[in-house]
């Protein structure tokens, strides 16, 4: 038998709540406080019973009956919920790697770490569970686990064109040479487009507008027929191709702008690509699986080379979802001063948000703890009352589901960004920025996003209310225990407009 954990800071925790779980029961028992309750059962059965009716003759059996159910289920309470009696260690705790095996992500397990041997003292004070308490853990887990099972494996594209975005041809050389090849072949060959002035299909006219172009490079009449107007070392003199043109000493050639941007080890194309992260461009083709791995190459490539890239991203992809056609100008007034707003708000909302989220499983897990170890104290202080023993679980079981609920958020705040900027998005072509470049549109729904891993478990506890589980605040702890670390990476942001200002 084995108690299952979503992650290892909850699997080290699970342990020392029962551990200190069982010496406060010991305690009590040894005490003798743990007794108490029934004199209190007596107690109080007997008060009611003389508070109710006008027969004197029955109110003696009346408070012995109840007295008697009473300590039946105390004593049920205490055999199954109090008593500890299954053993749990590190060696029967068993950390859940069900969700990770089912999306391809390997997760080491705890056995392949230092965890074996960074914690082996605890198994010098080796903890019990009580009967149901284990069966809870077990069904709260089973059923938490289904339901993220339930939802569909997806890539973190936030992560994703965060790290694209932050991409830059390191190499001034390299950047130089773009520089160059957009003046020597890009300029000319797009030129000569427009004077042409052929007509272009919706795919063509997207094309044209990168270095890169499909058409510039295969269409004849366009980088075949320019070259790079200054030698390139990679490229050696050609006598036929570089025919009256200057030979240098280094023995540099003048390509044409096909060999310059195509040519295998050397070209321009593959050297941009050399720019990205190779673990980011196999979890980028993962995801492109409805698109070829060139075309995929070329959508990074191409925005890499952007100049807009290289100093501040702009541009727009996705039209965002208010305002009007045609606007007046209040209206239009008003969308500006809401960006700008937006603007500055972000820079202290984002990353407080951004570290609120890495805090709060966290923060759950010792609210976890800390609900474990008060177990025998609420008991107590609630004469093993059958239905505080039923509230105790039902909130263990919200706990444990809220995991779920924080899946579910960080899957949405991911795969929302495939439904607006994936293949069968709003727009006809694909960007592989996601919308970074475009961040007046999507930060409405950025600052949406960031509050739904709170949102979301507050309407949890909510919904148990209406089915008349009464929890109170017990979640409160969630947005106590961040509101430090929300403070912390709030201040960064702060410190920023103090610069800038």
């Amino acid at each position: 038998m084995k108690l299952l954990t979503s992650d290892y800071l909850e699997y080290y925790l699970t342990l020392v709540a029962w551990i200190v779980n069982n010496g406060i029961w010991q305690v009590l028992v040894a005490s003798g406080v743990f007794a108490l309750p029934f004199a209190a059962i007596v107690l109080q059965e007997w008060l009611r019973a003389r508070t109710e009716g006008a027969d004197e003759g029955n109110k003696g059996v009346l408070s012995a009956l109840r007295i008697e159910n009473r300590v039946w289920a105390a004593i049920v309470v205490i055999m199954f919920a109090g008593i500890p009696f299954i053993n749990v260690n590190l060696s029967t705790i068993q950390f859940d790697r069900s969700r990770s095996v089912q999306c391809q992500v390997n997760v080491p397990e705890p056995a392949d770490t230092g965890w074996g041997q960074s914690f082996t003292s605890l198994n010098d004070q080796s903890a019990k569970v009580p009967v149901w308490w284990f069966f809870m853990h077990g069904l709260s887990k089973a059923i938490t686990g289904a339901a993220v099972a339930a939802i569909p494996c997806g890539t973190d594209l936030r992560q994703m064109r965060m790290e694209i975005d932050a991409t830059r041809i390191d190499d001034p050389v390299l950047a130089q040479e773009v520089a160059d090849f957009t003046r020597d072949c890009y300029g000319p060959a797009r030129a000569r487009m427009f004077m042409n002035r052929p007509t272009l299909t919706e795919d063509q006219r997207a094309d044209v507008t990168w270095i890169g172009s499909h058409t510039f490079v295969g269409v004849p009449g366009y980088y075949d027929s320019y070259r790079s107007s200054a030698p390139r070392d990679d490229w050696p003199y050609d006598d036929t191709r570089d025919a009256g043109l200057a030979q240098v000493p280094s023995g540099g050639g003048y390509p044409t702008c096909v060999q310059w941007w195509t040519d295998s080890g050397h070209g321009l194309r593959q050297r941009l690509l050399q720019q990205v992260s190779p673990d980011l461009l196999d979890r980028m083709a993962t995801w492109t699986g409805f698109m070829g791995r060139s075309d995929m190459e070329d959508s990074l490539i191409r925005a890499l080379a952007a100049p807009r890239q290289q100093a501040m991203n702009r541009g727009q992809v996705y039209t965002d979802y208010g305002g009007q056609i045609g606007g007046s100008v209040p209206n239009t007034v008003a969308d500006a001063a809401a960006s700008l707003g937006q603007s500055v708000g972000a820079i202290g909302f984002f990353p407080a948000m951004d570290v609120v989220r890495q805090a709060l499983p966290m923060v759950l897990s010792f609210l976890k703890m800390a609900l474990t170890i008060s177990l025998p104290l609420v008991l107590l202080i609630g004469t093993y009352d059958l239905k505080v023993l039923m509230t105790l679980s039902s909130v263990q079981f919200a706990l444990f589901f809220v995991d779920f609920w924080f899946q579910l958020a960080r899957w949405l705040d991911s795969t929302i960004l495939n439904a607006l900027y994936g293949w069968d998005a709003p727009h006809s072509n694909f960007n592989p920025l996601m919308g970074l470049n475009n961040a007046f549109a999507d930060m409405l729904l950025n600052f949406v996003m960031a509050t739904m891993f709170i949102v979301l478990p507050g309407f949890w506890v909510m919904a148990l209310a209406w089915a008349g589980v009464r929890m109170g605040s017990a979640l409160n702890g969630l947005t106590a225990g961040t509101d430090g670390a929300r403070a912390a990476g709030a201040r960064g942001g702060q410190a920023s407009i103090k610069v800038a200002k």
